[in-house]
């Protein structure tokens, strides 16, 4: 069935640069809005950056300037590259994406979303 896969998370020093990947598979008819969340130790998951099918993009503040979302609609696939990384950058990622499938009773469309990669900023 549909899969969100993360990969590129890991260990860097603050001031580095990081680059997420997410990639979707299935029965994929259509991927209208695609991004990715983080949640850190108690704290509520929350939104770092999206883009929908025409590459509209949203940042949260404190990632702007630093952060770059991209997505590629042919490949079902997301980036996120992450530039000038903080120690309060430290948190597991989520991909999230809304996607359209094809079903035996008509189209579908829900959220789905990845297992998360952790990202730790530290020296």
């Amino acid at each position: 069935q549909e899969q969100l896969v993360e990969s590129g998370g890991g260990l860097v020093q603050p001031g580095g640069s990081l680059r997420l990947s997410c990639s979707a598979s299935g029965s994929i008819f259509s991927i209208n809005d695609i991004g990715w969340y983080r949640q850190a130790p108690g704290k509520q998951r929350e939104l770092v950056a999206s883009i929908n099918r025409d590459h509209t993009t949203i940042y949260a503040d404190s990632v702007k300037g630093r952060f770059i979302i991209s997505r590629d609609n042919a490949k079902n696939t997301v980036s996120l590259q992450m530039n000038s990384l903080k120690p309060e950058d430290t948190a597991v990622y989520y991909c999230n994406a809304h996607i359209t499938t094809a079903q035996p009773m008509g189209f579908r469309s829900a959220d789905y979303w990845g297992q998360g990669t952790q990202v730790t900023v530290s020296s």
